[in-house]
C-alpha cells in the first residue's frame, strides 16, 4: 500500500516507503521507483541521505531523467510565464516553482535583469548546470547569481552555496517593479 501515493502522482517517495534500493545506483542518480511486483511506477533522483529519499521526475517509463528533461521543464515554466515577462510594469516574478513545475526542490526568481537560483534538492543540484545554460539561452538575463541557502539543503545533506553562475554579479540593490511599484531588493544577502 506504500505505492498509492505515487500511483496518484505525488512527486516524493519517503524512505519508509522503500522497501530495497537494488542495484549500484548512487545519490544523485536517475532511479525506477517499482512496486512490490515489480512493475515500473515512476522514474526520479535518489537521495538516501534525505527523508525523501526519491524526488520524481516522470511517470512515462520511455522518458529518461536527465539534462534534456531539466532543460524541457525550465522552457515550460517560463513559457507558462510568459505573461508575466511581457507585463512592462512588473519585472519581478517566480519563473520555476520547483515540484508544481515538475523541478523537483528548483526555484528560479526573476528580478529585473538578473535571475537568482535556488537548488534545494540534490536533485535540482545535479542538473544545476543545464538550467543555467536553459535560463540563459531563454532569457539573456545580465546574469545568473545563486542563493542556495536554504536550511532545508541540511535535510538533503548539500552545504550551502551563493555565487554567480553566469553573467555579471548582481550590485548591491536592484530595482524592481512589481505592478508599477518600484522597490529595492538585495540579492546577495537576502531579498
Amino acid at each position: 500500500g506504500r505505492d498509492k501515493s505515487v500511483r496518484q502522482r505525488h512527486p516524493w517517495v519517503f524512505s519508509g516507503s522503500v522497501g530495497a534500493v537494488d542495484g549500484p545506483a548512487e545519490d544523485g542518480a536517475p532511479v525506477d521507483v517499482v512496486d512490490v511486483g515489480g512493475a515500473f511506477l515512476a522514474r526520479g533522483i535518489l537521495n538516501r541521505r534525505s527523508s525523501v529519499v526519491v524526488r520524481l521526475m516522470t511517470w512515462d517509463p520511455g522518458q529518461e531523467v536527465g539534462e534534456e528533461l531539466w532543460r524541457s521543464r525550465v522552457r515550460r515554466a517560463v513559457e507558462a510565464r510568459r505573461r508575466l515577462l511581457a507585463d512592462a510594469g512588473t519585472d519581478a516574478c517566480r519563473l520555476v516553482h520547483a515540484e508544481a513545475d515538475g523541478a523537483p526542490g528548483l526555484v528560479v526568481d526573476r528580478y529585473g535583469g538578473w535571475l537568482v537560483v535556488q537548488a534545494n534538492s540534490l536533485a535540482a543540484e545535479t542538473a544545476l548546470a543545464a538550467v543555467t545554460a536553459e535560463l540563459v539561452e531563454r532569457l539573456a538575463p545580465e546574469g545568473v547569481f545563486e542563493r542556495s541557502d536554504d536550511p532545508l539543503r541540511e535535510l538533503e545533506g548539500l552545504a550551502a552555496r551563493v555565487g554567480v553562475l553566469a553573467g555579471r554579479p548582481p550590485p548591491d540593490e536592484v530595482e524592481i517593479r512589481e505592478d508599477g511599484l518600484s522597490f529595492r531588493v538585495d540579492l546577495r544577502a537576502g531579498h
